[in-house]
């Protein structure tokens, strides 16, 4: 891959917003590598509001955006089109209306990086699946950013690291360049399905977490928890794409951690509301972000029920989210299968 002269982050949520940040406070020693970083926002009153005041009025307001630096435009067609480098970081969720409008040819070529750890709940399957079919990108093309990494860590410039996958070494060498800096480390791998999938299960298993803390589980029990959900993403994942990898690696066992402990989690947050009593809906509403979990349990557990890999957190999550099943008894059935 030649070196990137334009990169694109589409998406302007918490985790876009600290993707911008990473790569303005990259540009001084990036020059040789990027000419231009873009930013699509959806809405232009956001992208007026952000090039005038700038910072993002809804997310990690405390960044200062350089509008200098940083091309900030609503027209995702204008932003695809003069970019080589497309980092998606728009939720699983919204991805597929997000961009009903682009056609093949426009993605023809580029890179495409999924910062996304979610599911494509409409066709219920990974991002990089998804633009594979989608827009029939070739494997080459596409990479995976998975952490462990809070975006509002990144904010902090609190030292992080972020796995960069990808099955185009070249590819995955420059973007790790592009995004390494200060506060940033980053780790190449070549198991680009395995770390996307590790990626969605983790938001699942944060939100038991949060269930069994909401509903008064202490450090003990957190511990086994948290030990038998990255066997099961083992399990699945080495039955569905099984290669050589070490899950008690930071993309694998680190995201886990901190999406199942951190206090900036979401998807433990939700979990934690349930355990506390919340209905689906009220805990929804009471948020301001996304929890990605929810949308991930009921797509891996449909794709699961393909596989049939033993996953009984995973199913508990499940019947607790949308069989309205109670919270105590499916965390005290499950405490009977965690070794």
């Amino acid at each position: 891959m030649k070196a990137a002269k334009n990169i694109a982050v589409i998406g302007a949520g918490s985790w876009g917003t600290a993707l911008v940040k990473i790569l303005s406070d990259n540009m001084p020693y990036n020059s040789h590598l990027v000419s231009g970083i873009h930013w699509w926002v959806r809405g232009e009153e956001t992208a007026s509001h952000i090039r005038q005041y700038r910072h993002n009025p809804r997310y990690l307001s405390s960044v200062e955006i350089h509008p200098e630096i940083v091309q900030v435009s609503a027209d995702l067609h204008h932003t695809i089109r003069v970019a080589d480098v497309l980092i998606f970081a728009i939720p699983s969720a919204f991805l597929h209306d997000a961009v009903a409008t682009l056609t093949p040819e426009e993605l023809k070529g580029k890179t495409i990086v999924s910062a996304i750890k979610g599911i494509v709940p409409q066709q219920s399957c990974l991002v990089a699946e998804y633009f594979q079919e989608r827009f029939t990108a070739d494997k080459n093309q596409l990479l995976v950013i998975t952490g462990p990494c809070h975006a509002e860590e990144v904010a902090l410039e609190k030292l992080s690291y972020l796995t960069i996958a990808g099955t185009d070494c070249d590819r995955c060498a420059c973007i790790a360049s592009i995004i390494k800096g200060r506060y940033i480390k980053t780790v190449q791998s070549e198991d680009v399905f395995g770390t996307e999938y590790a990626a969605v299960l983790k938001n699942i298993y944060a939100i038991a977490s949060g269930i069994c803390h909401g509903i008064g589980y202490g450090d003990n029990f957190q511990a086994v928890l948290i030990a038998n959900a990255i066997k099961e993403i083992e399990r699945f994942i080495d039955k569905v794409f099984p290669q050589h990898r070490k899950v008690t690696d930071s993309a694998y066992l680190g995201d886990l951690l901190v999406t199942a402990y951190s206090q900036f989690s979401r998807n433990r947050t939700f979990g934690n509301m349930l355990g506390k009593g919340y209905s689906v809906k009220a805990a929804q509403l009471e948020m301001s972000m996304i929890a990605e979990g929810y949308y991930a349990t009921k797509s891996m557990y449909s794709i699961n029920e393909k596989y049939g890999v033993d996953m009984p957190i995973l199913n508990a999550v499940y019947r607790i989210i949308y069989t309205q099943a109670d919270a105590r008894t499916e965390i005290k059935n499950l405490t009977d299968s965690l070794s």
